[in-house]
């Protein structure tokens, strides 16, 4: 008898930021990026234990650090980039900016068919803003992407 392995389907997937300062977080992610809170779960003291935010068709989740979840500037930063795809880069990142973000690579025009940039927000996270300004093929992007390394 043959026995299959059957993986339980995944019903969802959102990130989960560690903030130093939750309410403040929301704000920020609330006034820069127009995300609309859904819930929030608060415990001792008002610390944030689950606030989730809906940014256009997708959700992500805010909490306070805490013993068992440092925030990025008690781990020497963040190793994830969240990737927001806009309608207009430019006043995204510069309504971030407004909110305190710095820029890691200021938003400009990439061969890739994107106009985008990073920012950190002012509690570590790392946001890469894009919008599309070419329609590029896949073998498109791989070429102008050989190109970048070997020039």
């Amino acid at each position: 008898m043959t026995h299959t392995h059957v993986t339980p389907a995944v019903t969802r997937l959102y990130a989960r930021l560690v903030v130093s300062d939750g309410p403040r977080a929301i704000d920020f992610y609330r006034t820069a990026l127009g995300a609309e809170e859904v819930e929030r779960y608060t415990g001792p003291e008002g610390r944030i234990v689950h606030a989730l935010l809906r940014l256009g068709g997708t959700v992500l989740a805010v909490k306070d650090a805490d013993e068992g979840d440092p925030a990025p500037p008690a781990l020497g930063g963040s190793p994830v980039v969240m990737a927001l795809d806009v309608e207009d880069a430019d006043a995204v990142a510069e309504a971030m900016l407004r909110g305190g973000a710095k820029i890691v690579y200021p938003v400009s025009d990439q061969p890739y068919g994107q106009r985008a940039g990073r920012l950190a927000d002012p509690f570590g996270h790392l946001w890469m803003i894009s919008q599309t300004i070419e329609d590029l093929t896949p073998e498109d992007i791989q070429r102008r992407t050989d190109e970048m390394f070997t020039s």
